[in-house]
């Protein structure tokens, strides 16, 4: 017998209200399961099957079990699932309020960033956070308090000298505000300007404040060409004579004399942790660094034609260096100083000294090698960081925690896949003292992200420094989904850390 039309719209009514239903229930349900990845939980351990899950912004279970009534699934098969990464070294400070859904970031997998870098800081800082906090990002992050920036406030323009003794104490007092605010430690950049001039009892006072506090000490060391090895020693005695903990941040050979010198600064490391330093490093994957041109001259004497060529020399040749950014002459962006002298009928060490005349544009040095790279991110001290951020004109920006999944690890098998996501994760919230965050465990943080190991790598360049990584398939933080897909939620859960 066929069905009456009346049966048949109420069946169809029927199965309407169990769909609504089921819908409901998922909207409402207080947690959801990841089921079907290999779960790398951060510590470095094999990659295991197992169901996930998550309540509110926790994860409440990892192991093999079955999803709930009600229970959202979100599938995983083929995919690892690992914890969201964390950058130790980037620059979004002003990316964040610009464009605070941070699709350049989350695309790569980060969760976490870590900023105030290379002595720069938001000041004063309990005001930036307040308004990170009222308009908050798609990530977590944290801020660091910069040792330039406290400077430049006590000294003003007369920052060419060693600060008096009243002086460093001004500063200390700024370094114990900035801690006090919310700041997680101290940052230099003693090869900048503002930085160089200090000396390393400056830095060692400034730093013992935030050690006090419970904060540690990260540096652009002094020099990373060819006093890089000084440098070095330099920042493992102000952790040391500090008392707290010191990370050599973007660990790099960057001129042509202390290339194949890696192994020298990883013993030099090694054997301060022997005595008791703690000492780490980051690292980006990249043979090429991105700064102000001036940083080529270390003795300052930027319009002194022999200082000049020297510094070319060590880079390896005008050829090895790209303005990647110039108010003045935005013609010359993308160029090498090779090409534009060329085209100018001038010699580099001219164009040079009449570039640096009218600003300090910003550059990329292609001048190091492979070799030293790998010797570093072999260490197992040694973490993955980007130097990058949004809107930055290098492809570190945009590409680097795919560039060492897909090449570092799955092309050229530096790393094992568990291993370079440690260096992501648990590796990093150590050093940052985020106890719940970093690993896949029962009562962690639910910052999550879920990527194809066989398809995931970097499509930034450097023509095309913003384009976004493949691979990246989902990435949650604090619980909730941020990137889907290939593009953005829209949603902002990011919070300011380790509060």
């Amino acid at each position: 017998m066929r069905p009456s039309r009346v049966s048949r719209l109420f069946a169809a009514f029927a199965g309407m209200l169990v769909l609504a239903g089921s819908a409901a229930a998922q909207q409402t349900s207080k947690s959801w399961v990841i089921a079907g990845a290999q779960v790398a939980d951060g510590t470095g351990k094999p990659l295991r099957a197992a169901s996930v899950r998550v309540e509110g912004d926790r994860i409440t279970e990892v192991g093999n079990f079955r999803p709930k009534k009600g229970e959202t699934v979100v599938r995983g098969d083929g995919l690892v699932l690992a914890p969201g990464f964390i950058d130790t070294h980037n620059h979004s400070t002003g990316g964040l309020e610009r464009s605070p859904r941070a699709e350049t970031q989350i695309s790569q997998g980060l969760t976490t960033l870590l900023l105030g870098q290379d002595g720069g800081s938001p000041w004063p800082i309990a005001e930036y956070l307040q308004k990170r906090r009222a308009d908050p990002p798609a990530l977590n992050f944290l801020m660091l308090v910069g040792h330039a920036t406290v400077r430049e406030k006590v000294m003003g323009d007369d920052f060419k000298r060693a600060a008096r003794p009243d002086e460093i104490a001004a500063m200390e007092k700024l370094v114990e505000q900035g801690m006090r605010e919310g700041a997680v430690g101290l940052s230099s950049g003693l090869e900048y300007e503002m930085g160089s001039y200090s000396t390393t009892d400056e830095v060692v006072a400034l730093a013992h404040v935030a050690g006090k506090r419970g904060g540690f000490y990260i540096s652009h060391i002094r020099d990373e060409a060819d006093r890089m090895l000084e440098a070095l020693r330099e920042a493992i005695a102000i952790g040391e004579r500090g008392h707290l903990p010191v990370q050599v941040t973007h660990i790099k050979m960057g001129t042509v004399g202390v290339w194949h010198k890696a192994p020298e600064a990883a013993r030099l490391i090694e054997e301060a942790r022997r005595r008791g330093v703690d000492v780490t490093a980051d690292c980006y994957p990249y043979l090429a660094w991105h700064s102000g041109m001036k940083v080529l001259v270390p003795n300052k004497q930027w319009e002194d034609p022999a200082s000049v060529a020297k510094a070319l020399v060590d880079v390896g040749g005008a050829q090895n260096i790209t303005i990647s950014r110039s108010e003045a002459r935005p013609e010359y962006e993308g160029r090498t100083l090779a090409e534009i002298a060329l085209a100018r009928a001038v010699t580099p060490i001219e164009l040079f000294i009449e570039i640096v005349r009218v600003e300090d544009p910003s550059i990329i040095g292609h001048t190091m090698i492979e070799e030293d790279m790998r010797t570093f991110y072999q260490q197992p001290w040694v973490m993955v960081s980007s130097d990058g951020g949004i809107g930055m004109r290098h492809p570190r920006g945009a590409g680097t925690f795919p560039r060492v999944l897909g090449e570092f690890v799955r092309e050229k098998k530096w790393l094992t896949l568990e291993e370079a996501i440690r260096k992501m994760t648990s590796l990093p919230a150590a050093r940052l003292k985020l106890k719940d965050r970093g690993r896949i465990a029962k009562g962690m943080k639910a910052d999550l992200v879920l990527f194809d190991a066989t398809r995931v790598r970097d499509r930034s360049t450097f023509q095309e420094p913003m384009l976004l990584s493949e691979g990246i398939e989902k990435v949650w933080v604090n619980g909730a989904m941020v990137w889907d897909g290939g593009k953005p939620t829209g949603a902002r859960p990011g919070r300011v850390l380790p509060k």
